[in-house]
């Protein structure tokens, strides 16, 4: 039987900056199929916290429209708000064993705990539940 150590508590995690440029406190990342939040700044090769659990305002894209709370909301990288679909899906073949993998434009954000109407500019998220 396999053992585990406790490592933290994973409200926030450790990222490393791996680009060249400062990350930003509050700068949304795309962390494989989840979003997360930097909790401060985070200087070139240094390792800083990531929320990755937890309510935040975000954003909403342009021509969103009303989001019913409830829904199922995620992040558009292109224009970095918050949509309420998953955006277009293209299919890509794995290099390793050829098999086709859909692929979709926007990742998952979570759910939204407060409804934002058509006019509203800002969404509340539960962010990867």
């Amino acid at each position: 039987m396999g053992k585990a150590a406790f490592w933290q508590r994973g409200e926030t995690i450790d990222y490393t900056n791996g680009a060249t440029d400062i990350i930003e406190a509050n700068t949304i990342i795309i962390f494989g199929n989840r979003i997360g939040v930097a909790g401060t700044d985070i200087l070139p090769s240094e390792t800083g916290s990531l929320h990755v659990t937890g309510v935040f305002e975000f954003p909403k894209s342009s021509g969103a429209g009303e989001i019913a709370a409830g829904s199922e909301v995620y992040y558009s990288e292109s224009d970095g708000g918050i949509v309420a679909s998953p955006g277009a899906t293209a299919a890509s073949t794995d290099s390793e064993d050829g098999e086709t993998i859909a692929a979709v434009s926007n990742v998952k954000a979570g759910f939204v705990v407060s409804g934002a109407a058509s006019g509203s500019n800002t969404v509340l998220v539960k962010i990867n539940a």
